[in-house]
């Protein structure tokens, strides 16, 4: 049954075996798996429809409030259960005499994370297709064609469109994989993020170089206190920090569940929103600049931003083969490890059901998303959208109703403080329960009624 969940303890060898090496570990996957592709198309975009700090100040305070409350919850569920979500979830209901109706409500968030998983891999796909262009300087060919550009874009989102790229995207997650939580997905992410970081602050000090760059320097520090009182600001402010820590009800959990009982949960969930804040903030940073320097307006996010317009921008800088063969490194390096790590779940389940080696597993389970992926490329848009608005925010709902409502007060501060040089308190759990939980329900709702707000 599929109830049967994968726990990070020591019901068998080949679980027990899948850990963080320790905390850097942990928090450099953790911070994977939050700095994705949404920090390069979303936030830069929000930064400049909503006005610099008008958009950061109410993006900070959400991020405060989700990290204090949503974050450490779900990793304090996974680490106290010992369990993915389906455990976890039964485990965090069963003193309610609701542990099946916890494991069943369980699989939904688990079938949530591969599915954005699937659709993931279409859009690393096209990732790494234009990696591929950048480097051999094909789209230096489309300087001053925007048409061009678009057609190109067409021609890979679209069915069959980008077969390689998401074949290429896979084998490279199943590489990475198979080695293990610690040597594999940790070690990534020891090198791909660093190598991110170390990219956007070259192009960032480069950007700044080209007239006209101080000009989207100085709107991204630009404050307009009368827009604060747009409720559009806040709630877009609410739904980015939302998706952009991944707090979905699975990815957290089961990351927690691999962590050791002495590991500090409320420091390292400070530092995942620190960095991952810091991400958003450098792409910002590149971006915004970067299209100031040929006047060009940003007034779309998504695939368009990155794969039509952003191209467009670096064709026509100096050193433009240079520029976007940076960018587009640093980008693949955010997709794979934001890919892995969503990836984890429907690995580690499959590895506790079937009894096999980690390394058959993730060959199984991503082959299987793989196929999956190339046959949803005509609709890749859709289907994210059904589970980013939908099926990821009201994982995060059960996951904290389950740990704020249904798991006794007292086990659930003791699951967050064991370890911990700072307790939390009944403050903690106050704002978690009533807070946190309605502003997560407000975020599914709008969501649906906005047709998505992260």
């Amino acid at each position: 049954m599929i109830n049967d969940e994968l726990a990070a303890t020591s019901e068998t060898p080949k679980a027990a075996k899948q850990t963080f090496s320790g905390g850097v570990g942990f928090i450099l996957a953790c911070i994977g798996s939050a700095v994705g592709l949404g920090n390069i198309w979303r936030f830069p975009v929000l930064i400049s429809q909503f006005g610099g700090l008008t958009f950061l100040i109410p993006y900070i305070i959400f991020v405060i409030l989700i990290t204090y409350t949503g974050v450490i919850e779900e990793y304090a569920l996974g680490r106290a259960s010992g369990k993915g979500p389906i455990g976890a979830f039964g485990w965090a209901c069963k003193d309610r005499g609701f542990e099946g109706v916890g494991r069943k409500i369980g699989v939904l968030p688990m079938l949530g994370s591969f599915g954005l998983a699937v659709g993931y891999s279409v859009i690393l796909g096209w990732v790494l297709y234009y990696l591929y262009q950048a480097v051999t300087g094909h789209l230096l060919g489309f300087t001053g064609n925007l048409q061009g550009l678009k057609d190109m874009f067409e021609g890979i989102a679209c069915a069959g469109g980008c077969n390689g790229g998401i074949i290429a995207a896979t084998l490279l997650c199943i590489a990475i994989m198979s080695a293990g939580v610690a040597s594999g997905i940790e070690r990534a992410n020891r090198i791909l993020l660093p190598s991110l970081a170390v990219l956007f602050l070259l192009l960032i000090v480069y950007i700044a170089t080209i007239p006209g760059a101080k000009d989207g320097f100085k709107y991204i520090f630009t404050l307009e206190p009368q827009h604060l009182a747009n409720p559009k600001v806040w709630i877009f402010a609410f739904g980015q920090a939302f998706f952009s820590l991944s707090v979905t009800g699975n990815i957290s959990v089961i990351f927690g569940s691999y962590l050791p009982k002495d590991e500090d949960i409320p420091q390292s969930a400070f530092f995942v929103a620190l960095f991952d804040t810091l991400a958003a903030l450098l792409a910002t940073l590149m971006i915004i600049p970067a299209m100031a320097t040929t006047g060009t307006q940003l007034s779309a996010g998504g695939p368009g931003l990155m794969f039509i317009y952003l191209v467009d921008v670096f064709n026509r800088m100096p050193g433009g083969w240079l520029v976007q063969a940076m960018f587009f490194i640093g980008v693949s390096s955010a997709g794979i490890t934001t890919l892995i790590t969503i990836y984890e779940p429907a690995v580690a389940l499959a590895n506790k059901k079937l009894g096999l080696s980690r390394w058959l597993t993730a060959v199984l389970v991503l082959s299987v998303g793989c196929v999956t992926a190339i046959s949803i490329q005509s609709f890749t848009s859709p289907w994210m959208d059904l589970l980013s608005i939908y099926i990821c925010p009201l994982g995060a709902l059960l996951a904290a109703v389950a740990f704020f409502w249904m798991l006794d007060k007292p086990k659930a501060l003791e699951a967050v403080n064991e370890g911990s040089q700072h307790p939390v308190g009944d403050r903690f759990h106050w704002v978690g329960k009533y807070v946190y939980c309605l502003a997560t329900l407000i975020a599914l709702i709008a969501g649906g009624w906005l047709g998505g707000i992260g």
